[in-house]
């Protein structure tokens, strides 16, 4: 029997999926939670197999970061991400976690079970409409930290606001964003904001 850990924001989608899943004989849906926090908690108690994680769920945890959380939590957990959008940084992101799959929501239910299967086994899945992203993968160019006073934007800060929350001073904010606009050769810090979301970057 594998054990699944499912995390994904939407109620729906959700138990859509558990309910798919728990038709299959040799799976058994674990813990089925809505942020990437609860999927923490949850592995370090139910020991899953495979967490089925959604890549874009509020909260201070995305599903990449519990990927990587769950893996130093619960080594012997395989992790299979699921995304409604190929985005070229999220895919790198994955890759770089040594996430066991990355798969399309749009995919037939019938391959992410197989999936499942696969990663459980310890083998990589990568959705096919995504193998060409995967050939052509730009490299973030933000820091960390240009990326997190970005990520602070995008959500409505504004600069003193990130310098608050960062413990920067707003000049030492101010310099970050226009080095971050010069980087991405956007027009202004909205045009930042889109190119990096658009690339999965933040």
């Amino acid at each position: 029997m594998i054990r699944v850990l499912l995390a994904e924001d939407q109620a729906v989608i959700r138990g859509a999926l558990a309910a798919l899943l728990d038709l299959e004989a040799d799976l058994e849906v674990v813990a089925a939670v809505e942020s990437g926090e609860a999927a923490l908690a949850a592995a370090a108690v139910e020991l899953p197999d495979v967490a089925v994680l959604d890549i874009d769920m509020p909260g201070a945890m995305d599903g990449l970061e519990a990927a990587a959380a769950i893996r130093g939590r619960v080594p012997s957990c395989h992790t299979l991400m699921l995304t409604g959008y190929g985005k070229p940084g999220h895919l790198k992101r994955a890759l770089a976690a040594q996430v066991g799959g990355f798969m399309l929501k749009t995919a037939p239910p019938e391959e992410l079970v197989a999936a499942i299967r696969k990663v459980a086994g310890g083998q990589r899945i990568l959705d096919g409409a995504l193998a060409v992203t995967a050939w052509d993968l730009a490299d973030n160019p933000l820091t960390p930290r240009e990326a997190d006073v970005l990520r602070l934007v995008a959500g409505g800060a504004d600069a003193t606001d990130v310098a608050a929350r960062l413990h920067l001073t707003a000049g030492t904010v101010r310099n970050y964003l226009t080095a971050i606009v010069a980087k991405l050769n956007a027009r202004n810090r909205t045009d930042a904001v889109r190119i990096a979301t658009e690339a999965g970057w933040i």
